[in-house]
């Protein structure tokens, strides 16, 4: 006489139903949508370079490796809508990049990850070469690590003798309009690293470059403070989200 446990047991390895052989081939088959567009994004991409990219396909390709199983395209063109560009959404604080829908904790640090690596290859172009003749690769590192910062930063950029870069500081963060120097310090730090001349540099989260008065008496301070020690001021440069504004070049000082 079968048991109720043989009825289990019975149950448990009869046969499964077969599905017809044409449904479950094409549901092997079946691509998401999103995997031709990246193929052809790809491919744009090898052909033309990344300047053949607006900046939301550029981010789509980033976002691939990152979300792998997701259509990233509109992830990357809400990101766009919310902070204006590539370079800003790189710049943006992890905590504002998960209020994206789509950015959860892992991706938003990958990115912060991303946007770290350029800032690093980007110092690595002007770190121990003459500053005063690669000036726009030097403007090049300060945007990429200050101009979409949400907080003021004052950085000053540490020179030898031959004017190439020993040291990039960051040496006060500050609100979102206001940061404190202290010019003693300023000179001090320059004296410790045996520096001969020095360049400063903050930004203006507001996007706006425009030194403002504070900027400029501030700035005429550390001048007088570093001459008599023999360190030089080669000039003040203000980055923004708009643009960068040079003390110097405006005869500020």
């Amino acid at each position: 006489m079968a048991t109720q446990g043989d009825d289990d047991e019975r149950s448990f390895f009869s046969e499964a139903p077969v599905r017809p052989a044409t449904k479950a081939k094409a549901a092997i088959d079946e691509k998401p949508h999103y995997h031709g567009h990246r193929d052809r994004l790809r491919e744009r991409f090898v052909a033309g370079g990344p300047d053949a990219l607006p900046d939301y396909e550029l981010l789509e390709l980033l976002l691939f490796r990152l979300i792998p199983r997701v259509d990233t395209k509109p992830i990357a063109k809400a990101l766009i809508a919310r902070f204006g560009s590539l370079a800003e959404v790189l710049g943006a604080e992890a905590a504002l990049l998960e209020e994206v829908k789509g950015i959860g904790p892992a991706v938003a640090t990958d990115l912060k990850v991303i946007a770290a690596t350029a800032r690093r290859m980007a110092r690595g172009e002007v770190r121990g070469r003459e500053v005063l003749s690669n000036w726009t690769q030097l403007l090049d590192y300060c945007r990429s690590a200050m101009a979409f910062e949400a907080r003021e930063q004052f950085r000053i950029l540490f020179l030898d003798k031959k004017n190439a870069l020993i040291a990039d500081e960051v040496q006060q963060t500050g609100t979102v309009d206001h940061t404190p120097v202290y010019p003693r310090e300023v000179v001090k730090r320059a004296l410790e690293l045996s520096a001969s001349a020095i360049i400063l540099v903050h930004n203006h989260p507001s996007g706006d470059p425009t030194p403002s008065r504070a900027d400029i008496e501030m700035t005429r301070q550390i001048i007088d403070t570093a001459k008599p020690l023999g360190i030089a001021v080669h000039d003040h440069i203000i980055i923004g989200r708009k643009g960068n504004a040079s003390m110097k070049g405006l005869l500020l000082i």
